[in-house]
């Protein structure tokens, strides 16, 4: 224990033994008043305040714990000063029933509710309505419960001693079920929570006891302001003032108690279904099996039923509020099991074009050679006057398919030696402008239309020109390719922003893609052989991740595919960055 935690418990225990000497050596009136009235209305208004600061230097579940703790040791201190109140400056005595009975009964039940919620299992994401609802639940059915058995007796028939013994009896019994929440909450807690909570428990079991004796002193008639009881009642306060105390100490140290997983939090949502299944046993009971008159009988039952519509309305306002949760959760989880395969795709994908563009690179380099020395001497023997006609036919039919092997080879080379090129930053409009028109010579009487749209206050990208230039041609090419097959059609280029990025969309109307998760697969194609290398859209893949950018594929709802490619924007600072460098 730090040694500023034993000095102040060494005060309190220095206080309470002058006090107990003092009041055996002056028992005057003043004095007595002092002790029975104002040091412990002194007491909790230090309690309160030092559980009002734990709470605005909290958050979270922590802070809702504490501004529970707040409310309850604000009603007890409501109780204490209608008291003082009473007898120390109108100088009558208390009656009973007394008003400020009702506070200092239901001043235990948002204490209660404090620990009920158990916030050092609570997490982030954890609501704190819910956790408030259970809080108000608990609360509720004390107020009741406390309404069934003590109120009629108190306040409607009067009858004084039937009254004082329920009184004492619920109230003890809201004491032992509080000590057994906490014992249930230091179990289950380990660290600076158990701490708390075991001194929470110390001072419940301390104060019951108290509060139990000066109750039998009232009933017997020797109980008097300032006695030996008020020493023990004041050793009480000092333990809840310790506890605030406490916390405080605890969350100058951390702002949230450090604590592991723990079991699941069950005590209040049980509590909240017991509480709801008693009310309708009470009202049977009172109705059939009360010695009450009738009108009292019709009292309780109304006050049980009042008590079930309230809590029914809460608990399914709860369950309806967790549904959501869950819904929301659900989506959550859907949306990560998605973006999670698109990581894994993207992982394997570029695998595929790391471990393929070695072995295209190993393979063309040994082809390249070869290749040069056909084409030579396909040249030297096509010039040669001693052929004949058939064999000139062969040679230029030899050299016609070395260069488109020498063609592939050099696609081949292309892909497999991609590297990262100088970027800047530049403008994307005119980029797709030029990409449009180097397609848009090749289309006479071809009927496809090229367009471009939304292009308006883009902003610039930092990228490598010439290989962005080449993506988007090989975009274009696919597209015109696809519109030939059905004999024409659209082809709508569009760029907007979307937050920190600029998205570029190529939208034709052809026949759509065969096996969209298999586009940028290397060596795939749906071209007529000898048309295409299944290379040009892997190349663009690559050149894209390159940019720090993403390149999806879809069929469109309308028919045709589209193309979507996801650039960041130079000069944004995302959100996550800062928060990274903070």
């Amino acid at each position: 224990m730090p040694r500023h935690s034993i000095s102040v418990l060494a005060c309190a225990v220095a206080l309470l033994v002058a006090l107990g000497l003092a009041s055996l050596a002056h028992p005057s009136l003043p004095f007595r008043l002092a002790i029975g009235d104002f040091i412990p209305l002194l007491l909790l208004a230090l309690t309160c305040f030092l559980c009002l600061r734990n709470a605005f230097a909290s958050r979270g579940h922590t802070r809702l714990f504490w501004s529970l703790m707040s409310g309850g040791m604000a009603m007890w201190f409501a109780n204490q000063w209608a008291w003082t109140w009473q007898e120390a400056i109108v100088r009558k005595p208390v009656p009973s029933p007394f008003i400020g009975d009702v506070i200092l009964f239901l001043h235990v039940a948002p204490i209660m509710g404090a620990v009920a919620i158990r916030p050092h299992q609570a997490t982030e994401k954890d609501s704190l309505l819910i956790s408030g609802l259970n809080a108000f639940i608990l609360s509720a059915w004390w107020m009741v419960v406390y309404a069934f058995f003590v109120f009629p007796e108190g306040y409607l028939v009067t009858d004084v001693s039937v009254y004082a013994l329920r009184w004492n009896l619920l109230y003890l019994a809201e004491g032992l079920m509080f000590a057994g929440i906490c014992l249930a909450a230091y179990l289950s807690s380990s660290g600076e929570w158990r701490v708390l909570y075991g001194s929470i428990l110390a001072a419940d079991l301390l104060y019951c006891a108290v509060s139990s004796a000066v109750n039998v002193a009232i009933a017997c008639g020797t109980y008097r302001t300032g006695s030996i009881y008020d020493i023990f009642f004041i050793a009480a306060l000092l333990a809840f003032l310790w506890v605030a105390f406490r916390g405080s100490q605890c969350l100058r140290d951390t702002q949230v108690f450090d604590q592991p997983p723990g079991p699941a939090r069950v005590s209040a949502p049980l509590f909240g279904q017991l509480s709801l299944l008693s009310l309708p046993v009470l009202g049977y009971a009172a109705l059939f099996w009360s010695p009450d008159s009738g009108s009292l009988r019709h009292l309780r039952f109304g006050v049980a039923m009042g008590g079930v519509a309230i809590l029914t309305f809460v608990i399914f306002l709860k369950q309806y509020l967790l549904d959501r949760r869950l819904v929301q959760l659900l989506h959550e989880s859907r949306e990560s099991y998605q973006n999670l395969q698109r990581l894994q795709g993207r992982a394997v994908q570029q695998a595929k074009l790391t471990s393929l563009g070695e072995l295209v690179a190993l393979a063309a380099g040994e082809l390249e050679h070869p290749l040069s020395v056909i084409l030579e001497n396909c040249g030297h023997i096509a010039c040669s006057s001693n052929l004949t006609r058939e064999q000139l036919a062969n040679a230029q039919k030899i050299g016609q398919q070395a260069r488109r092997t020498h063609e592939l080879i050099s696609d081949l080379l292309s892909f497999a030696q991609q590297t990262p090129g100088d970027k800047a930053p530049l403008e994307l409009k005119p980029l797709l402008q030029r990409a449009l028109q180097m397609e848009g010579f090749k289309l006479d009487n071809r009927h496809i239309v090229l367009t471009i749209d939304r292009m308006e206050s883009l902003p610039r990208v930092l990228g490598n020109s010439n290989q962005l230039l080449q993506a988007f041609v090989q975009i274009v090419e696919n597209a015109v390719d696809a519109l030939e097959t059905v004999g024409g059609g659209k082809l709508l280029v569009s760029a907007w922003r979307d937050g920190e990025d600029v998205v570029i969309e190529f939208a034709d109307s052809g026949p759509g893609l065969e096996s969209p998760e298999r586009v940028f697969d290397p060596f795939y194609t749906t071209k007529p052989i000898g048309k295409g290398t299944g290379l040009g859209l892997s190349a663009t893949y690559g050149v894209i991740q390159d940019h720090k950018g993403q390149i999806t594929c879809s069929n469109r709802p309308e028919g045709g595919a589209a193309f979507e490619i996801r650039l960041p924007a130079y000069g944004v600072v995302s959100a996550t960055s800062v928060a990274a460098n903070a």
